[in-house]
């Protein structure tokens, strides 16, 4: 069932590719980055430690902030609902 009061939200392949294209290539360059940092090997650890939980902290925001967008979306279609009930109930006693 399509719901025409809800947008269709769904991203193209081509750009979900270009996303872990996107992000591998990332990944690789700071890896080689922190690989040939003149630096100590604790230096080199801090750094990518520094690097893995910044990705980790970017995901668990996305996730956050979607399954925020998702309950706002529930809350307003069971708001809807309720006033729309309500305005049926209201019409009927007339």
């Amino acid at each position: 069932m399509n719901d025409f009061s809800t947008p269709n939200l769904r991203t193209s392949q081509a750009f979900t590719m270009f996303s872990y294209v996107n992000f591998v290539v990332a990944a690789t360059m700071m890896a080689g980055g922190i690989y040939f940092l003149d630096a100590t090997f604790p230096a080199k650890g801090f750094y990518a430690m520094a690097a893995l939980m910044l990705v980790s902290a970017t995901v668990g925001i996305t996730k956050a902030l979607r399954d925020r967008e998702e309950s706002d979306r529930l809350h307003n279609k069971l708001e809807e609902a309720r006033t729309e009930r309500l305005l049926a109930e209201v019409s009927q006693s007339r």
